[in-house]
């Protein structure tokens, strides 16, 4: 699939996953007016008509304004900011920087995003926005003490890239959305327990569920709903982001003409012991490793790696770009 075709694919994967989200929330909330409220049949669907509006409203604040979010959530500063109050040396680190947004800017054809930095010594980066033009790149303080000049333009080459091909446009919808189907199913769970608790008080039965075997089916299936949407949103989103990242180190090496200074910041970001303490596990998927350190993103394939991994294993990227360099496994050739 060439560049073209991942962003038309991702237009599409857009709105499936505006989609399927939504649909999600509007089930938990057609659950609770059915079984709680006594509404399914008529009246208003209170649940349903909640359900559908936090799940619209968090699909559309996820793509005009969740890059925003993000930003505010790990503390980003503008660039501008931090080399206010910086001392010499830090200066040129910053100075630095900005020549490579610049740099990987006109070489992928982008109008140029804003560039923040994080407060957080774990080496690590990460894009959001909802495409060129109206897109951001993020990275740590430990990247840029970390990474030289080659390996700093390897990175923001592979954020760039995530700009170009709209991954970012996917996956600040995807954060905003998980949170959505948290809180959904959060406020399922509490009018679940309340409404149970005044039953009990009144005296009253469950007739109003009704609707014999099909009806207790769907109450199993709602529950079950209630129960697993949280963990259901979370696997989504790190299905979306296991595919797009062996992308991005492509058309990011493909920008710099250098796979190798890619490959060695990975193998310097991967050799990082600490979590990335800023970045919380909502916005985890948007990184270039996993900042959360979880061992299933270390691991090859398998079920359970291809289920809950957010991230491919660290050692198969770094041999693609290897491999894009004709360098041998296990080379550290420049």
């Amino acid at each position: 699939m060439n560049l073209y075709e991942q962003q038309s694919a991702n237009r599409r994967k857009t709105w499936l996953v505006m989609f399927v989200f939504v649909a999600f929330l509007f089930v938990l909330g057609l659950g609770f007016d059915a079984f709680y409220l006594g509404q399914a049949g008529g009246a208003v669907p209170v649940g349903s008509v909640l359900a559908l509006g936090v799940g619209s409203v968090s699909a559309l604040a996820g793509y005009f304004s969740g890059d925003r979010a993000v930003l505010l959530a790990t503390g980003a500063k503008p660039i501008a900011e931090i080399a206010a109050t910086a001392s010499e040396a830090d200066k040129l680190k910053l100075q630095q920087l900005d020549n490579v947004m610049d740099e990987m800017a006109i070489a992928a054809g982008l109008p140029r995003p804003p560039v923040y930095v994080v407060a957080d010594p774990d080496p690590n980066a990460f894009a959001t926005g909802r495409g060129p033009g109206h897109a951001s790149i993020a990275v740590t303080r430990g990247l840029l003490d970390t990474l030289d000049r080659e390996e700093l333009q390897g990175v923001v080459a592979h954020e760039m890239s995530h700009v170009k091909n709209l991954d970012v446009r996917v996956m600040t919808i995807v954060a905003a959305l998980v949170g959505a189907v948290a809180l959904l199913s959060d406020w399922a769970r509490r009018g679940m327990w309340w409404s149970g608790g005044s039953r009990r008080r009144s005296g009253g039965d469950d007739d109003h569920r009704g609707g014999g075997l099909a009806g207790l089916l769907f109450f199993v299936l709602w529950l079950a709903a209630i129960v697993l949407a949280p963990l259901l949103a979370q696997l989504l989103a790190m299905m979306v982001s296991r595919g797009r990242e062996y992308l991005a180190d492509a058309a990011g090496a493909e920008l710099t003409r250098n796979p190798m200074g890619l490959a060695r910041a990975l193998e310097k970001i991967d050799a990082a012991v600490s979590p990335t303490q800023a970045i919380n596990r909502g916005s985890a998927h948007m990184c270039i490793a996993d900042p959360l350190g979880r061992q299933v993103n270390l691991r090859g394939d398998g079920f359970w790696s291809n289920l809950f991994a957010s991230h491919p294993p660290m050692a198969e990227r770094i041999a693609a770009l290897k491999q894009m360099a004709f360098q041998p496994e296990g080379s550290g050739g420049r």
